[in-house]
């Protein structure tokens, strides 16, 4: 937060108790820089109820002008649930496209808003359903993993608010669940399946050679 706002001295801080000067309250005001911002990283633990993860400015040492309040974001990463390490990712490759195309669907997403619009105070919500998937892949017929997952659609939307504005994710969890499982097959159905590829083959072969000798046998008939 130091970055946004410039801390007041303590000069003027002692100005201002003794009241040696008339103006010191204009001169103790510091505007925050234009290109102020900050990055947030980190995680939280929740339980799994609706809830809501709210990111406003707070200060005990410091004033804000609400209506010069600009809450515009990008996010980088969001997801619930544990990360998926690389080791295990490998592995579920070609797995990987049945997940959906909800896994961290609001990563890289920007969302601006400008001092010059028409509503000051512009509070951005974010309102998550999140699924669980479990996945369940085997290797062999011994060896099974399991691998648990979250995904969430996103609707976003700018709203105006008569508080100090705010970024809000509104998250809640769906009481379905979601379950892949793959299942190896055994050698014999490849073997079925490759006599029926050749059977298949054999038997279109066989009619594309008798064929020139129906059509020579019928037009002879006629």
């Amino acid at each position: 937060m130091e970055d946004l706002v410039a801390p007041i001295t303590t000069e003027s801080q002692r100005l201002a108790l003794k009241n040696e000067l008339g103006n010191v309250a204009d001169d103790a005001k510091r505007s925050a820089p234009l290109a102020g911002g900050c990055r947030i990283e980190g995680f939280v633990r929740v339980k799994k109820v609706p809830g809501n993860l709210v990111i406003s400015a707070r200060s005990v040492a410091h004033s804000f002008d609400a209506s010069k309040m600009n809450m515009s974001h990008i996010i980088s990463n969001l997801s619930f649930g544990k990360k998926i390490s690389p080791e295990v990712m490998s592995g579920l490759k070609r797995v990987v496209p049945y997940l959906g195309g909800s896994h961290d669907k609001l990563n890289g997403q920007e969302y601006m808003t400008h001092l010059g619009d028409s509503k000051a105070n512009i509070v951005i919500e974010h309102y998550l359903r999140v699924v669980k998937t479990e996945l369940i892949t085997r290797r062999s017929n011994r060896e099974q993993k399991s691998v648990e997952d979250y995904e969430y659609t996103a609707h976003s939307s700018l709203a105006h608010n008569f508080d100090i504005p705010v970024a809000k994710f509104h998250f809640e969890l769906s009481p379905m669940q979601i379950l892949i499982t793959e299942d190896s097959k055994s050698f014999s159905h490849l073997i079925t399946s490759v006599c029926a590829i050749i059977g298949g083959v054999f038997t279109s072969s066989l009619g594309h050679f008798k064929l020139p000798g129906y059509w020579i046998q019928f037009c002879t008939i006629l």
